[in-house]
């Protein structure tokens, strides 16, 4: 069975996808840029507050289905600057903890949806 995740505090999608799809005891998210879902707009302040906002906002999607951040299993992260990963390790540290953190993938791209600084995608569990 496969059940479609939308919630409003999260950013809308902005193309032809859904925020999620929950199947077999897993929810991928799409990707999750730095919108603030309530203005739409990208936020400001750089890499470090479009990290906390992209956590943000797949934490949202995860509550939405009764999950959280302990169910995240894989992230898969798209850089627009390689040099910012430090600042991206940093704010994991804060959001995850000192402890488990879950798998992850870092990528640097040419370009993002919007400008975004930062892409992030996820698969959790239940």
């Amino acid at each position: 069975m496969r059940n479609i995740i939308k919630t409003d505090k999260a950013p809308a999608a902005i193309g032809t996808y859904n925020q999620a799809i929950e199947t077999n005891g897993l929810l991928f998210t799409s990707g999750q840029i730095g919108i603030d879902p309530e203005t739409g707009k990208m936020v400001e302040g750089g890499i470090k507050s479009q990290v906390n906002r992209v956590l943000e906002n797949i934490n949202a999607i995860l509550s939405e289905t009764g999950l959280n951040k302990e169910a995240i299993i894989k992230l898969t992260v798209f850089l627009k600057d390689f040099n910012d990963f430090s600042t991206v390790n940093d704010v994991f540290k804060e959001f995850f903890g000192e402890k488990e953190f879950p798998a992850r993938t870092t990528v640097e791209v040419s370009e993002l949806p919007l400008g975004a600084l930062i892409e992030i995608d996820c698969i959790a569990s239940r």
